[in-house]
């Protein structure tokens, strides 16, 4: 589980970017629904463990996290490697994520 925090903005990006819910987000990062769009809303202060796993959950589904290096923090999916790619007459129920 990564040490660094992300901010709100960037846990909503990649969110967005993935096309994931917040329960589903929520459910993989094991906090509640309500924790996570707390946390996206900035209505509290959310404890750093509890924001290092929904960043865990975030990487593990396909992100990146970039650091601020003076143009802002962002989020950019990870390039799939080829081996990743399932041909068409290939896919099946077998290899649904």
């Amino acid at each position: 589980m990564s040490d660094r925090l992300i901010s709100p903005e960037q846990c909503r990006m990649a969110r967005a970017g993935l096309g994931l819910t917040a329960r589903r987000v929520a459910e993989r990062a094991q906090v509640s629904k309500v924790t996570l769009s707390d946390f996206e809303k900035g209505k509290r202060l959310t404890h750093p463990r509890t924001v290092a796993a929904i960043r865990a959950a975030l990487e593990k589904a396909g992100v990146e996290f970039m650091e601020d290096n003076g143009g802002g923090a962002g989020v950019r999916l990870k390039r799939k490697s080829r081996d990743a790619i399932i041909s068409l007459e290939d896919l099946n129920a077998e290899n649904d994520n």
